[in-house]
C-alpha cells in the first residue's frame, strides 16, 4: 500500500510516500481502505518526537473515513464494503489502509463519496461556498444507528461514563437515543469527506466538554484556538449541551472573522489582550468554562476570565511551550477549577467512555446540529504541505488527505 510515512523526527520534510506492507486486523479490530484521512495537531506532535522515537517507517493520522476491507476475529455488526469513520489511537490514516479498533470504529449508513453540491473544490477553500460536509437535502445519509459495531470486549457503551448529557433517561446504551441518534434531532447525514476529519476531533470536543469541564445548561464558553478543527466544533457542541453564550480568540483579525461566520461564536477575539475583552464582552462576569489547547501564556492569562465556580479545561500544548508551575491557592480561593481531558490515555483506560463521547458528538454531527468545516484537501503525497500548513498556523478549519478511491 502507498502510504505517507516517516522514520525520522523532524519538519514536514520528513513525511515521505513510502509503500509498506497491507496491515492485518487482530481480534476486535477492522481494516479500512481509507478514502480520506484528517489532518490534526496531534498528528505534528507525532511528526515531531511528542509521542516517541519512531520504530522504523511510521504512519501517523488519529482519523479516517473509508470502506470496511476486512474484519478482525470477533468482531460483528457489520460487513465488508460499509463505509465507516473511525478514530485511531495508534495512527495509521495517511496510508491507502489502516487498522482500527472496532470500539473506535463508526459505520456511516450508506454514505456518498462526495461533498454536498456547492461544496469546496479541490483545496480553494472558498469562503463563500455553502459551509459544512453535511448535505441537508436528499443527498444527506444518515449515520448509523445505535446497532453499529457491538463492543467485541463486552463494553457497554455507557460503563464508565462520564459526561455525557442526553436529558433522556431511555437512552440506548451504547451513546444514541432509541430514535433518531440524538434526542430531538432529525439525522441528515455525513458523507465520507466530512467523516474522514470527525472522528478525532469531534470526540475530543465533546469529550473537553461534557467529560472534563462538566458543562451544564446556561453555562458560557470561551475556547481558544476557535477556527481550527476542534474549535470549529467546540461553539456547536457546546451550545447543543445547553452553554448560552460562546466566544473565542484566534491568532488574527481574519480568522476570527472566519470564526464567527462559519461556526456561531457570539464573539472572537484576537488572542492578545483578550482578558480584557472577554470581561467587557460579559460585564465582567467572565465565563464558566475556557477550553485551552494552546497553553502558555494563554492559560495563566485564562484564569483571570473565569466566573466564580469556573472551569479551565486542558486539552493540548499547540504552543509548544515548557509545562507551567501554578500555584494552587488562587485557584481554591477563587473557586476556580483546573481540569485536563487526553483522549489516548481515556481511550486506553477507559474505552467505553470515549466510545459514548464519540457516538454522541457524531450524531449530533449526523443531525446537521454541529457542522464540520472542511476547507482544505490535499493529495496524500501533499501531506508534508498539509502539516506545514497546520505547523505554521495559516490553516482555517478541517483539512484532509484525500487517500483512496471512495466508491
Amino acid at each position: 500500500m502507498r502510504a505517507s510515512a516517516f522514520k525520522v523526527t523532524g519538519g514536514p520534510e520528513v513525511l515521505r510516500l513510502v509503500d509498506l506492507p497491507d496491515p492485518e486486523p487482530g481480534p476486535g479490530e477492522i481494516l479500512i481502505r481509507v478514502a480520506y484521512a484528517g489532518v490534526d495537531y496531534g498528528e505534528i506532535q507525532h511528526r515531531l518526537g511528542d509521542f516517541g522515537e519512531p520504530d522504523g517507517e511510521t504512519v501517523t493520522g488519529l482519523e479516517a473515513s473509508g470502506r470496511v476491507a476486512a474484519l478482525g476475529e470477533g468482531v460483528t455488526g457489520v460487513s465488508v464494503g460499509d463505509a465507516v469513520t473511525a478514530y485511531l489511537p495508534d495512527g495509521g490514516g495517511y496510508a491507502e489502509y489502516a487498522v482500527a479498533p472496532a470500539v473506535f470504529t463508526f459505520p456511516l449508513a450508506g454514505a456518498s463519496a462526495f461533498p454536498p453540491a456547492g461544496g469546496v473544490d479541490g483545496r480553494t477553500g472558498d469562503p463563500d461556498r455553502p459551509q459544512g460536509g453535511f448535505a441537508p437535502g436528499a443527498s444527506a445519509l444518515p449515520l448509523a444507528g445505535a446497532s453499529a459495531l457491538p463492543l467485541p470486549d463486552g463494553l457497554g457503551g455507557r460503563a464508565d461514563y462520564s459526561g455525557g448529557r442526553t436529558g433522556d433517561s431511555d437512552r440506548r446504551p451504547d451513546g444514541f437515543s432509541s430514535s433518531t441518534g440524538a434526542p430531538g434531532l432529525r439525522p441528515t447525514g455525513l458523507d465520507l469527506r466530512t467523516a474522514g476529519a470527525a472522528a478525532l476531533v469531534l470526540t475530543t470536543a465533546y469529550g473537553v466538554l461534557a467529560g472534563a469541564a462538566r458543562v451544564a445548561p446556561g453555562d458560557t464558553v470561551l475556547v481558544h484556538a476557535a477556527a481550527g478543527g476542534v474549535g470549529g466544533v467546540a461553539a456547536q457542541l457546546a451550545r447543543a449541551l445547553g452553554a448560552t453564550e460562546a466566544y473565542g480568540t484566534v491568532s488574527t483579525p481574519e480568522k476570527a472573522e472566519y470564526a464567527r461566520r462559519s461556526f456561531g461564536y457570539d464573539e472572537v477575539f484576537v488572542r492578545e489582550a483578550f482578558p480584557e475583552a472577554v470581561l467587557a464582552a460579559t460585564s465582567g462576569r467572565g465565563v464558566d468554562i475556557v477550553l485551552d489547547p494552546v497553553g502558555d501564556p494563554t492559560r495563566p492569562a485564562s484564569f483571570e476570565v473565569l466566573a466564580p465556580s469556573g472551569r479551565l479545561a486542558v486539552y493540548g500544548e499547540a504552543a509548544r511551550h515548557p509545562d507551567l508551575q501554578l500555584p494552587v491557592l488562587p485557584i481554591r480561593k477563587n473557586n476556580r477549577t483546573l481540569t485536563g481531558y487526553n483522549i489516548g490515555d481515556l481511550g486506553r483506560r477507559a474505552p467505553a467512555t470515549v466510545r459514548a463521547h464519540a457516538l454522541s458528538a457524531l450524531a449530533l454531527a449526523a443531525s446537521g446540529a454541529v457542522r464540520i468545516d472542511v476547507t482544505e484537501e490535499y493529495a496524500l503525497a501533499d501531506a508534508a504541505e498539509a502539516h506545514r500548513l497546520l505547523g505554521e498556523g495559516r490553516n482555517r478549519g478541517k483539512v484532509v488527505l484525500a487517500v483512496g478511491d471512495p466508491a
